[in-house]
């Protein structure tokens, strides 16, 4: 028996056409270096994104400057906040109708990311999604000291909700690292979704147990 399902943010339950990780690369590049958005995708999609920043510069120099990084990860969040303010963010198509589906059927809706709090409060609050009314409950990577792929945020939303058995706990996401993510947490499903930063290609080879290509198609394999 399904009781949670854990859905990323950005890409997956949120269309934003990819703002966060272009401004992630324009913020990086804007120290000097030239890297493509295809390249900031496949190393920094779903991270934490201060780990993001130091394995993205890790490939052009393998010994990171943490000074450096963290003047582009502050750079980056005032970007990003920016970015959010001016462009139109919206629900993937059919995520409010799957969200009220899971709830109207007990199954809980977490959304979790690797934003930090402020990050992922500021875009729930754009949406328009609140807590307690559209999903259950919010994990940030604030809330975390382990991120993906660990599986620390979907077992501090099992605690929370007095979840002990894994198997009964979906992860959804857009990124390679959300399938780890959900696997390393012995959930019982780790789906992948094409809507958002790896293709097909690249979440096949994370081993998901189910790739899909909207979130309307998750009901069916509940």
């Amino acid at each position: 028996m399904i009781r949670m399902v854990v859905f990323d943010i950005a890409g997956t339950t949120v269309d934003e056409n990819n703002i966060v990780y272009k401004t992630l690369r324009n913020t990086i590049n804007k120290e000097g270096f030239d890297f493509t958005l295809e390249q900031v995708l496949e190393t920094g999609a779903g991270k934490e994104k201060q780990n993001a920043i130091r394995d993205i510069i890790a490939m052009s120099y393998p010994q990171v400057n943490e000074i450096l990084a963290a003047r582009i990860y502050s750079a980056f969040a005032a970007e990003l906040a920016s970015a959010y303010h001016q462009y139109e963010l919206l629900p993937q198509e059919g995520a409010d109708d799957v969200f009220a589906s899971l709830r109207e059927s007990n199954i809980l809706v977490v959304l979790n990311t690797g934003y930090n709090a402020a990050m992922a409060n500021a875009v729930l609050e754009k949406i328009g999604w609140q807590v307690g009314v559209h999903i259950d409950a919010l994990i940030t990577a604030s809330d975390v000291s382990n991120n993906r792929p660990h599986p620390d945020m979907i077992l501090l939303a099992m605690q929370k909700f007095n979840i002990s058995n894994p198997a009964e706990v979906v992860k959804v996401g857009d990124s390679a690292i959300d399938i780890r993510e959900g696997k390393n947490a012995g959930c019982g499903l780790s789906i992948g979704i094409t809507t958002g930063a790896h293709n097909f290609e690249q979440l096949e080879a994370a081993n998901p147990d189910y790739i899909i290509n909207s979130l309307a198609e998750l009901l069916p394999l509940l």
